[in-house]
């Protein structure tokens, strides 16, 4: 498999007069990786979006951090599109074994320093958590939305306001 490292490029998109695109090198590593599409259960839907246009809005929003509603502005595919090729790739490992072709290619032509790493994590309850309040009532979707008094007492109903009489208008003639 050829690497993106070989090559004198910038890693990920890159930038040209249309926007944002994927390098030819950097994608036909992708491509093999991704599973063929699912046609329409109908069978007359709009045409599916082109696998590169997709993986493209992904990375794009991806590597600007910007919303997926985002997309439309840029014209490379719809938000909604995007997302649910994401969705569906990441459910098949599409991204994961990206993530591990890049690191062993990696590690083959720059080399991964693999005796000084560090891993994050955190695996207690937050500190400031607190304890649950109890078990949820039994009668799902009421009491949820009702605020209770700070004194904890009953709460007294709500007076009806009294609506304000209309001025009467002048009739002509009158």
């Amino acid at each position: 498999m050829m690497s993106v490292f070989c090559e004198e490029l910038d890693m990920g998109l890159v930038e040209r007069g249309d926007g944002w695109r994927i390098p030819d090198v950097l994608w036909s590593q992708i491509e093999p990786l991704i599973p063929p599409g699912r046609p329409h259960p109908l069978g007359c839907h709009n045409p599916r979006v082109a696998d590169r246009d997709a993986m493209t809005a992904i990375l794009f929003v991806l590597r600007t951090g910007s919303q997926w509603n985002a997309l439309r502005a840029t014209g490379i595919c719809s938000s909604s599109s995007a997302h649910r090729r994401f969705v569906e790739w990441t459910e098949a490992g599409v991204f994961e074994r990206a993530w591990v072709s890049a690191l062993a290619d990696y590690d083959e032509f720059v080399g991964v320093d693999w005796d000084w790493l560090s891993m994050d994590g955190a695996m207690t309850k937050a500190p400031l958590g607190g304890k649950k309040d109890g078990a949820e009532p039994d009668r799902s979707g009421q009491g949820r939305h009702q605020t209770q008094p700070a004194d904890g007492g009953q709460r007294r109903p709500r007076r009806r306001r009294r609506s304000r009489s209309k001025p009467q208008r002048l009739q002509a003639g009158a």
